[in-house]
């Protein structure tokens, strides 16, 4: 039998292989850190926001204008931050700026006397979130290219840990200590993941990657597709942001759940929703195709979203937020994957940076609309919005892929 012979690698190939930043055990474990209690930062409130500006007599409407801003800021922000952050060469300064505004969200929201302090506290929010985009760039660098997938699938599972766990502190800390705990475990968060944020390893040149451009920006935007996903996605995030990231935790409180209880409602969303995301891509998709698993999550987000209105008990709800939370978790990991696919890598970066600003667009949209809608024909009318936003992603998700003759995008 002859022997195999070892072709050598090309420099590029050497370089695919090998990580731009050498990262040990201890820095991985140190990312890891930090990148939980960003998120637990951001999202320790988000369960108890809307019933606690209930409780303080504000109306739906100034409610959804108070949930929607924090998607306004980010389609302002998100974009600048990455060019940015790509002039710079520098990812760590803008983990810490997310540290730092995560924490200032939290105590803004303990200010009493005006609603102006929870609109202020929120806008915070969105610039917080914003910072996300360095995390994302740095963690890659951790890696070699070869193991980019591998990279994004495991920041994808922090994300969903990180928030769960910050829902799930403040419902226990409401329940137990009153609003302003879960605000202050928030400052707590914040404040410790700047402080290990100094130990998260960068070279002080930087790490280069191929920059958000405003150059290509034309280019990306004239995309079908990336117009497509875009239009979806913002949709989706109205739903998401009209639901439990909005007002389900009202309808919650209004059949009689604690804020301990709203826990228990977090998990039988969020649990579903991570593992949906881990599902699809390996299993759904392979089988059923793009366009068919898209319309699907569309259609039982839909259907789920429209029963939380006829929920009479803290039991059925939770059921609706279960299905609900396996639905919207089907369609966002693929439409964020979608997003960037049909680009030279060159231009992946602007391509995520206007994918991002965009469905910014939903988080803003959702809540603002569902909130005059409450405030006008009663709450409940709000998830029949949801719905409504489903149902036309649903037809729009139907209509495209008739066009394209396909199963993918």
């Amino acid at each position: 039998m002859p022997k195999e012979v070892k072709v050598p690698l090309s420099a590029e190939e050497q370089a695919g292989e090998r990580p731009l930043i050498a990262a040990t055990r201890a820095d991985h474990a140190v990312f890891v850190v930090v990148t939980l209690l960003y998120w637990s930062t951001l999202y320790v409130y988000v369960p108890i926001l809307s019933p606690f500006m209930k409780s303080g007599g504000y109306a739906d409407g100034l409610i959804g204008i108070v949930l929607g801003s924090y998607g306004f800021v980010q389609m302002l922000v998100r974009f600048p931050l990455g060019l940015q952050s790509d002039k710079l060469h520098k990812r760590k300064p803008f983990l810490m700026l997310g540290m730092i505004t995560g924490a200032i969200s939290c105590l803004l929201f303990m200010v009493p006397g005006s609603w102006l302090w929870p609109l202020a506290g929120r806008m915070m929010s969105g610039v917080c979130a914003s910072a996300w985009v360095a995390f994302t760039v740095l963690y890659a660098a951790y890696f070699a290219a070869s193991d980019a997938t591998k990279a994004m699938s495991n920041i994808s599972v922090l994300t969903v840990a990180g928030q769960l766990i910050g829902m799930i502190l403040s419902g226990w800390l409401s329940d137990a200590y009153g609003w302003n705990a879960a605000f202050g475990a928030g400052i707590v968060l914040g404040a410790a993941g700047l402080a290990l944020a100094f130990a998260v390893k960068e070279p002080r040149e930087g790490v280069a990657r191929a920059p958000i451009s405003l150059r290509h920006l034309r280019e990306v935007i004239r995309t079908p597709s990336l117009r497509q996903v875009s239009t979806l996605s913002i949709l989706a995030h109205s739903v998401l942001f009209i639901t439990m990231f909005g007002f389900t935790p009202l309808k919650a409180t209004s059949l009689g759940a604690s804020a301990g209880q709203l826990t228990l409602i977090v998990v039988a969303f969020m649990v579903p929703h991570g593992l949906a995301s881990l599902v699809t891509a390996r299993w759904l998709v392979p089988r059923f195709g793009t366009w068919n698993v898209i319309g699907a999550a569309y259609l039982f987000s839909g259907l789920f979203t429209v029963a939380i209105a006829f929920s009479p008990n803290l039991g059925l709800l939770a059921l609706t937020q279960a299905l609900n939370g396996f639905a919207q978790g089907m369609h966002l990991p693929i439409l964020l994957g979608l997003a960037i696919r049909p680009f030279a890598s060159a231009k992946r970066a602007t391509a995520m940076g206007f994918y991002q600003a965009v469905y910014s667009v939903g988080m803003f949209a959702g809540p603002f609309l569902a909130g005059f809608v409450n405030d006008r024909f009663g709450r409940d009318y709000g998830f029949w919005l949801g719905g409504a936003f489903a149902a036309v992603a649903l037809l729009l998700t139907l209509y495209w892929k008739r066009s394209t003759g396909s199963d993918s995008i």
